[in-house]
């Protein structure tokens, strides 16, 4: 079903000792869907994400994932809710010391997702395909780019086919051009997958690109939400000030 809601959040709130990150936070996340989640650093947005997937938990409040509330799992429970969860770090956050190629066999090998080398050398040449950098599948990291780098990053997480991918502000650090192919190659990701995205970014050409709906955080809650066209037009001056 397209209108099924991927992920639901109700009431979800985080602090670190006396410092309140997130203050009641809810959201739903529909299949196929991308949405943009804007604001300044430090407001709680990569926090955000990584109460979704586990790595951090909440003071109080709800993650429901494909129907499943993430903290009444089991260890095992998780992983397996994981492994349908893609994320895409600032940074690539790829190991160093591999070739683009052993950093794509790597995720494939942990989860067991092929039978044999015949499938890993597929999916590996598939994934790469999907972000234009086949030629680049035994240059070691430090050979990329900043831009080649957040592909791979990107071919690293679509190659365990994944239905919700999270991504952590995916064109910081990179000029207006490569920003603007990381933008398509996420709705091109969207439009071939199906997929569900949340996109933390402070890039607003990003946002107006990949998203179907906007969500505005500011100071731990949801300040506004929309579609990039009705919150650009808002009379809204807190809102305003973010799209001039």
């Amino acid at each position: 079903m397209e209108n099924e809601n991927v992920i639901e959040i109700r009431n979800l709130k985080k602090a670190f000792g006396k410092n309140e990150i997130l203050k009641g936070i809810n959201l739903n996340l529909k299949k196929g869907e991308n949405i943009a989640i804007l604001g300044q650093s430090g407001t709680g947005k990569s926090v955000l994400t990584k109460c979704i997937v586990g790595l951090i938990y909440a003071d109080s409040g709800e993650i429901n994932v494909f129907g499943k509330n993430v903290y009444s799992l089991t260890t095992g429970e998780l992983e397996e809710i994981r492994k349908k969860i893609g994320y895409l770090f600032q940074g690539g956050a790829l190991y160093d010391s591999m070739t683009v190629k052993q950093n794509l066999e790597f995720p494939v090998r942990r989860t067991q997702l092929a039978k044999n080398k015949k499938e890993v050398k597929e999916l590996v040449e598939e994934a790469l395909e999907n972000v234009g950098l086949l030629p680049a599948i035994n240059k070691m990291p430090s050979e990329l780019s900043g831009g080649m780098k957040k592909r791979v990053g990107l071919a690293r997480t679509l190659i365990l086919k994944p239905d919700i991918i999270l991504y952590d502000e995916p064109t910081t650090g990179l000029d207006p051009v490569t920003s603007g192919e990381i933008s398509e190659l996420i709705l091109e990701v969207q439009e071939k997958y199906n997929t569900s995205s949340i996109i933390i970014t402070h890039d607003m050409k990003c946002a107006e690109m990949t998203s179907n709906r906007l969500k505005l955080m500011i100071d731990g809650v949801f300040y506004a939400k929309g579609t990039f066209e009705e919150l650009s037009n808002s009379n809204d001056k807190v809102i305003s000030a973010y799209f001039k």
